[in-house]
């Protein structure tokens, strides 16, 4: 899709795994149970893309409020519950039943931060776990919400550095020792120790994992604001820590104010929109006049960007599987004053949902997430191979489920907020070979304007400071 999450990991997100996983088929279509706190202890069999990062906002949103980082998916399961835990009778009991008898309105930061982590697991992801946590507890100061934040995607970012024999409070402290050691001094951390810890061991054999990507994983992520053009001088002067981004309109946020309580983010002034995410827009190069269809919409991050760079003008229809996630981007459409779209529901398969014929489509697929690992470092340790694998297979069919929709000449984009072959190269290429009626189309990177167009290309977060994206463009015949 990340405080709370935007549109990444708008993050954003992907597949999941556990007990209550169906026997076949692919695991993002398991419906995602709300968060309670298990008896038996947290468990680690399956992952979720999609995080919440150190930087910017500190407090999570309620399940369900704010833009999503780590971008949202079509094919996502169904929203948490969000008064679970608070009303319900069984919520009440969760929350009283604390380890040693701690109520949680009395515990430390530290002892926060520890009981998240340890109720961390495949089906309850960090990110969901510390924003539903910060949620229950809005008294808390937000130097502390702040510290828990960073405190527990330091334990999950430096997790293979950690020594397994300490106590979760010595752990987490270490990590956040770890965290500050490397912002300051990097060089302190050969680079094949950073290459060799900062993965899982099977990731090599399915994306390049050099130097220099090990690095942009271990460091903090950056808060990337896209703000309407409007009222760019207003934001400079209330929000002094912004720094101009690679793109007009696009920001770097270096502050530790909660943007998501901040008059201009409520009054649709900007949005937060990780840069990579901004880019697949500028990829996309919609005009004014032509019809889009952003396909797997999620909440909307991209189709508000889409409307943007059209002027507000045409029309963009915005589809998704989930009712929820439309709501939401209905909500957030309001506030940015978008009001050229029409969301529609759409279940992927190979009936679209309209018989319009488009000048884009924007396919913006579900994916193992692995290029948001920097922001949600708990999804390297409980994503898997064949998370990449079944998820390839379902990207390719989706591809070919949008791609009769364009009218001759349409812009097919096809986006991914991960970095596997299977997902990136290999999807396109069979894309390319398998439609005769479809040619490449070598499209600018916005990063290096001046290099020459390419017809696929890699986002690398080092490149970028940004989620690892890939992109490849076709044009109908």
């Amino acid at each position: 899709m990340n405080p709370p999450p935007t549109d990444s990991p708008d993050f954003g997100n992907g597949p999941r795994q556990g007990s209550g996983r169906p026997p076949r088929g692919p695991r993002f279509f398991q419906k995602r149970r709300p968060f309670r706190p298990r008896p038996d202890g947290p468990r680690s069999d399956s992952p979720r893309s999609g995080a919440l990062p150190e930087g910017g906002p500190r407090r999570p949103a309620p399940p369900g409020d704010g833009p999503r980082r780590g971008r949202p998916s079509h094919d996502r399961p169904d929203r948490p519950n969000r008064h679970e835990g608070r009303g319900s009778p069984a919520g009440r009991e969760a929350w009283t039943d604390e380890p040693g008898g701690i109520p949680p309105s009395r515990m430390s930061p530290l002892q926060l931060a520890a009981r998240i982590v340890e109720r961390s697991s495949p089906e309850n992801p960090a990110d969901l776990v510390l924003r539903q946590t910060l949620f229950r507890r809005r008294s808390l100061p937000p130097s502390d919400a702040a510290w828990v934040s960073r405190a527990v995607f330091s334990f999950f970012r430096w997790q293979r550095w950690l020594a397994d024999d300490l106590p979760i409070e010595a752990r987490i402290e270490d990590g956040l020792r770890l965290a500050a050691r490397f912002a300051s001094r990097p060089e302190e951390f050969p680079e094949a120790e950073l290459v060799q810890r900062c993965v899982p061991d099977w990731t090599a054999a399915h994306l390049p994992v050099g130097a220099d990507f090990a690095k942009s994983l271990q460091a903090e992520p950056v808060l990337w604001l896209r703000s309407r053009p409007e009222f760019t001088e207003e934001l400079f002067r209330r929000l002094p820590t912004l720094e101009p981004g690679p793109f007009a309109d696009s920001y770097r946020y270096l502050g530790r104010e909660d943007l998501f309580h901040d008059r201009g983010f409520q009054a649709g002034q900007f949005e937060i929109q990780d840069i990579a995410s901004q880019a697949v827009g500028r990829i996309c190069a919609p005009r004014p006049g032509e019809v889009w269809w952003d396909a797997c919409a999620g909440e909307g991050g991209k189709t508000l960007h889409l409307s943007a760079l059209m002027g507000g003008k045409s029309l963009i229809w915005a589809s998704d599987r989930a009712a929820w996630r439309l709501d939401r981007l209905r909500q957030r459409a309001a506030r940015a004053k978008c009001f050229n779209y029409r969301a529609v529901a759409w279940d992927g398969s190979e009936r679209p949902p309209t018989k319009t014929r488009f000048d884009g489509v924007l396919l913006d697929a579900p994916c193992s997430g692995l290029g948001t690992w920097g922001r949600n470092p708990h999804a390297r340790w409980t994503t898997s191979v064949r998370d990449v694998e079944e998820l390839a297979a379902i990207q390719a069919r989706l591809l070919r489920h949008v791609a009769d929709s364009l009218k001759p000449g349409g812009r097919l984009i096809y986006a991914v907020c991960t970095l596997s072959h299977a997902e990136t190269t290999a999807v396109a290429d069979a894309f390319t070979e398998e439609r005769s009626d479809f040619d490449t189309l070598a499209v600018v990177n916005p990063f290096q304007p001046d290099d020459p167009p390419v017809t696929q290309m890699h986002l690398w977060p080092q490149d970028t400071g940004g989620n690892g994206m890939f992109v490849a463009a076709w044009r109908r015949l």
